[in-house]
């Protein structure tokens, strides 16, 4: 469990996107613009990433992502692709659903060394030339779902005083 502490905020504080797995992008935005929910649009390229550790970066890098804001709240649509991924493994064992929760960080490194030493686990990371990037955590045994930090890209780290 994660402790609070006053002069630090959780790394699961500021939730930022909702990650939900499709078979078929074009027929799950069809159905979202439907039902109002648009429009989408791509998600960056996942090339940015100079260092990566990722059960297979052909699978990591032939994953289609398309993302719509709702409010402060990003929805993103991911459909696996070519190669082994967690995303495909998902969609294979469970099914189409919300696969991860995403939360952004001030330092990826800094918030990502505070959960190992939770007890958590980390599935996958990617990090950009800027130190930017993800951590995808192994808590969907007693989260329900995979929980993931990021911080965004040209975020400068901020320190706690």
């Amino acid at each position: 469990m994660i402790k609070s502490n006053r002069n630090k905020k959780s790394p699961f504080s500021n939730l930022h996107h909702i990650a939900i797995v499709v078979r078929n992008m074009d027929e799950a935005i069809k159905f979202y613009t439907s039902i109002g929910v648009g429009p989408f649009r791509d998600y960056p390229p996942l090339k940015e990433y100079i260092k990566l550790d990722v059960p297979d970066e052909v699978g990591f890098h032939n994953v289609k992502i398309k993302v719509v804001q709702i409010g402060p709240i990003q929805i993103q649509l991911i459909q696996p692709g070519e190669g082994k991924s967690h995303y495909k493994d998902f969609l294979e064992k469970k099914g189409e659903g919300v696969y991860h929760l995403g939360f952004v960080v001030d330092d990826v490194d800094d918030s990502e060394a505070e959960l190992k030493k939770l007890g958590l686990k980390v599935l996958s990371s990617g990090r950009r030339e800027d130190g930017s990037g993800f951590s995808y955590l192994d808590t969907a045994g007693k989260a329900g779902v995979v929980l993931l930090v990021r911080q965004s890209p040209g975020a400068k780290k901020k320190k706690d005083k």
